[in-house]
């Protein structure tokens, strides 16, 4: 019996020899960066980022800082995982220029879809939610919860195997809440199809001919092209509307809500984004026009000034495929996963000064950012895989906010100082812990 048991130790002695040798040049590279102090260093940071998606992000901020104060590079280990987080600029952009492949760790939100179906107005399907009519929202509720489970899922190292997953009882809620997305979703797809045969028939057009008046959707347009190419299933189709959504729609929506809670924080702001607005519609009611958006200019550098401080994306991850040269003494091994730290760049002093950490608008005024390394302020990220739709989402984000400010003034309890203090947690983006509460009075 005890032979036995010795035979299995050996065995599980040797396999983990052979599983450091082979990564004996990570080890080796790892050594020459710093790493943050850790009560059990065996397990990395495993025991540091337990807790609530909260919790998690508070530990991410401390890692931020602790990356900026040891030169803007700091690496750690979550288990058997090796992870650089990077808060320099120059670092920043060699990786988003140059590692493109997506760490592995993206494959726990493959499930989040349609996270944005329940915020704007104007929605990519055609079809009202009106969740703000309602707080207790079957589908509101079930994206939210998709969020908060594949966030923790990300950190908590047991979490991760798909065989042990299993076994937890957040794989039962996970599945679940993504299941009422799912069949939303795919009920409005069937339906649009219908709709969309049907006028076909009615009149005879060709799919691709759009009538005149009539409003398309984002969905109507794929429908229409799925029929010329002969093309997408129901289930791209789901695929194609969500990632859409979930890209374009959430982050604004998350950006806007911070607009609003920085605006009740800092009334003196919110006046004169007022003042910029009555002079650029002349105090009538009429509805903003495309050429409006360029004469916003102070409200545009409020929107990127909270973008800086509260980046919708605070982290891109890659995965190093080949070694990768920061400088003459960091490289970044193959196979490890690389963070930029938004939330880390745009907080940096040495980039943004000692106030980098205050809500100043007008540190975005031309002769005060004409000299910002590329990557000092990258909320749509940087490189080939940046966001594609930025300029939609400025537009987006201008056009919201100047309607709703123009008659409502928001109302919150004034920030003692310049630093903004709202509580942050992250679940896949960032969000406010309280889920941007704010009130509004009409003007």
């Amino acid at each position: 019996m005890y032979w036995c048991y010795f035979c299995i130790l050996f065995v599980v002695l040797l396999w983990y020899a052979g599983f450091r040798y082979k990564r004996r040049n990570m080890y080796l590279l790892a050594k020459k960066v710093k790493t943050p102090k850790l009560l059990f260093p065996f397990f990395g940071v495993s025991f540091e980022v337990l807790g609530n998606t909260e919790a998690i992000m508070n530990k991410m901020k401390y890692y931020s800082d602790f990356s900026t104060s040891s030169g803007g590079v700091a690496c750690g280990w979550l288990g058997p995982l090796l992870y650089y987080l990077i808060t320099d600029a120059e670092k920043i952009e060699i990786v988003l220029q140059n590692i493109l492949e997506k760490d592995g760790l993206h494959r726990f939100i493959q499930v989040l879809v349609g996270n944005a179906l329940i915020f704007s107005k104007e929605t990519a399907m055609g079809v009202q939610i009106n969740a703000q009519d309602s707080q207790g929202n079957l589908i509101l509720r079930a994206v939210n919860e998709s969020l908060r489970l594949s966030s923790e899922r990300i950190f908590h190292l047991w979490l991760q195997p798909d065989w042990l997953y299993k076994f937890f009882p957040q794989h039962k809620q996970l599945l679940y809440h993504t299941k009422i997305v799912h069949d939303f979703t795919s009920e409005i797809i069937r339906k649009k199809r219908m709709d969309t045969n049907t006028k076909n028939k009615d009149i005879g057009q060709k799919p691709d001919v759009v009538q005149g008046n009539s409003e398309t959707t984002f969905l109507d347009l794929l429908i229409r092209q799925s029929d010329l190419r002969g093309g997408y299933t129901d289930l791209e189709l789901r695929e194609e509307v969500l990632t859409f959504i979930i890209a374009a729609m959430d982050t604004s929506a998350t950006a806007m809500g911070f607009t609003l809670k920085l605006m009740g924080k800092y009334p003196e702001i919110q006046q004169r984004v007022f003042k910029e607005l009555d002079a650029v519609f002349e105090g009538s009611d009429r509805l903003l026009h495309k050429h409006d958006l360029a004469k916003l200019q102070y409200l545009e550098r409020v929107i990127k000034e909270t973008l800086r401080l509260f980046p919708s994306v605070p982290f891109v991850v890659r995965k190093a495929e080949y070694d990768t040269q920061l400088n003459e003494d960091i490289t970044l091994p193959k196979g490890a996963g690389i963070i930029c730290s938004i939330w880390g760049v745009h907080r940096n002093p040495t980039i943004w000064g000692p106030d980098a950490d205050c809500f100043d608008p007008d540190r975005f005024l031309p002769k005060r950012c004409k000299d910002l390394p590329a990557c000092a302020y990258i909320p749509f990220s940087f490189g080939p895989r940046n966001c594609l739709g930025y300029k939609y989402a400025m537009m987006s984000m201008k056009t919201a906010l100047s309607t709703l400010l123009r008659r409502y003034r928001v109302v919150g309890e004034p920030e003692a100082g310049p630093i903004p203090h709202i509580r942050v947690k992250l679940e896949v983006m960032l969000k406010a812990v309280d889920e941007y509460e704010i009130a509004i009075v009409e003007r």
